[in-house]
C-alpha cells in the first residue's frame, strides 16, 4: 500500500509565476518590515517570512503544491496589512498639524485652517492658521504650480483657485496634496509605497506654499501655468476639493506613492468628470514631471502661441520669486508677463 506523495508536477507557466512570486515576496518582505506595529518583530519577522518562501518553493521546485502553500502565506500577509489603519492621532510636524475642513452656505465657502505661514529658513518659521470665505460665484479659474525636485521625471502639483471680486481684486487659494509626516519623519520614494504616512490635503496661501519652495528650499524648481479651465469647471474642482478635505477630517486615509498620492486624485477626478476632455490614461500621469508636457498637448494650459520648451522656460518662476521676496503682493506679480496671465 503506498502513501500520499506530493505533487511536483511542472505548473503552466511556471516562469511567469516565478516572476510573479518575486515581486509580491519582496513586497511583502517590505511590508512587514515597514509596517508591522511591534518594531522589535519587524527584522525576525521579515526574516523569517523569506526565508519560509523561499525554502517552501525551492524545495518544491515551484510545484503546484508550493504555488499554492506561497499563495496562502501571501493572502495571510495581504489580509494583515489591510488592517493596518490610519489615525489623526499621532504627534505630527507643526506644518501639517491642522487639518483644513469647510462649512458651505449657497455659494459662500468658509475654509478653516488655511495655512499662512512666515519663513525665516525652512525649518524656522512662523505658525499662522487662518479662516478664510470664499463666493464661488467669484471664482474665474485654475492655476497650475509644479514642483520639479531631484528628477526631471517627478514633480509635485499645487492647483491655485483664482477669485475676483466686484472690484476687480484678484486672490487666491492653493492646494496641496501631501504626506501628512510626523515629528522627526522624512520624506522617502521606498517608504511611501507602504503604510508610513497619513495624506492630507492642505489650503494654503500662496506666499507660503510657493515660496517655501522657491525661496528656502534647496534643488526645488517651480513652474507656473495659467489653465484653460473654465470658471464653470473651476467651480465644480474646487467644490470636490471641499468634499475631500471634510472627507480626510472624518475619516484619516494613508498616502501611497502610487496609488494616492499628490497626483491620482486630481487625475483621476479631471478623467472621470470629463473637465478639459483630460485623457483617462496616461504614462505621464504616474511619470508626473511630464505632466505640463500632457497638459500642454490636450489644450489645457494658456500657451501664448509658444511650443512647449519655450512655455516651460517661461513658466519657470524661481528667479522672480526671489527678487520678490516677501512682497504682500507677490502672487500679482509672480503672474506678470506670463502667458494667459
Amino acid at each position: 500500500m503506498t502513501g500520499a506523495t506530493q505533487d511536483t508536477s511542472p505548473f503552466p507557466g511556471r516562469r511567469f509565476v516565478i516572476g510573479c512570486a518575486a515581486l509580491l515576496t519582496v513586497w511583502a518582505v517590505a511590508a512587514l518590515f515597514y509596517d508591522f506595529q511591534i518594531p522589535w518583530l519587524r527584522i525576525p519577522l521579515a526574516c523569517s517570512y523569506a526565508i519560509l518562501v523561499i525554502g517552501v518553493l525551492w524545495r518544491t521546485r515551484f510545484s503546484r503544491d508550493g504555488i499554492l502553500l506561497w499563495l496562502g502565506s501571501l493572502v495571510l500577509v495581504v489580509v494583515w496589512w489591510s488592517f493596518v489603519s490610519p489615525s489623526h492621532n499621532r504627534e505630527w510636524q507643526p506644518d501639517v498639524v491642522r487639518l483644513a475642513w469647510a462649512d458651505i452656505r449657497a455659494d459662500l465657502v468658509t475654509i478653516h485652517n488655511v495655512r499662512n505661514f512666515s519663513y525665516r529658513t525652512e525649518a524656522d518659521y512662523i505658525q499662522n492658521w487662518e479662516t478664510r470665505t470664499v463666493d464661488l460665484s467669484q471664482i474665474r479659474g485654475v492655476d497650475l504650480f509644479l514642483t520639479h525636485w531631484g528628477s526631471p521625471w517627478m514633480a509635485h502639483p499645487i492647483v491655485s483657485f483664482h477669485f475676483r471680486d466686484a472690484a476687480g481684486n484678484d486672490s487666491y487659494l492653493a492646494t496641496s496634496i501631501e504626506q501628512r509626516k510626523r515629528v522627526g519623519q522624512e520624506y522617502s520614494v521606498v517608504r511611501g509605497f507602504f503604510r508610513q504616512s497619513e495624506l492630507i490635503y492642505l489650503i494654503l496661501d500662496e506666499r507660503d506654499v510657493i515660496r517655501l519652495r522657491t525661496n528656502f528650499r534647496v534643488g526645488e524648481d517651480v513652474r507656473l501655468y495659467r489653465t484653460m479651465t473654465t470658471p464653470a469647471d473651476a467651480r465644480r474642482l474646487f467644490l470636490q476639493y471641499v468634499e475631500w478635505i471634510n472627507g480626510i477630517r472624518e475619516r484619516a486615509q494613508w498616502y501611497n506613492a502610487l496609488t494616492s498620492n499628490c497626483t491620482t486624485s486630481i487625475t483621476s477626478y479631471l478623467a472621470r468628470s470629463g473637465i478639459g476632455g483630460f485623457p483617462r490614461w496616461d504614462w505621464r500621469m504616474v511619470a508626473n514631471g511630464r505632466g505640463d508636457e500632457l497638459l500642454y498637448e490636450h489644450g489645457y494650459l494658456a500657451t501664448g502661441g509658444m511650443s512647449f520648451p519655450d512655455l516651460a522656460r517661461q513658466a519657470a518662476i524661481n528667479d522672480a520669486a526671489h527678487k520678490l521676496g516677501d512682497d504682500p503682493d507677490f502672487s500679482r506679480k509672480i503672474r506678470l508677463g506670463r502667458p494667459g496671465f
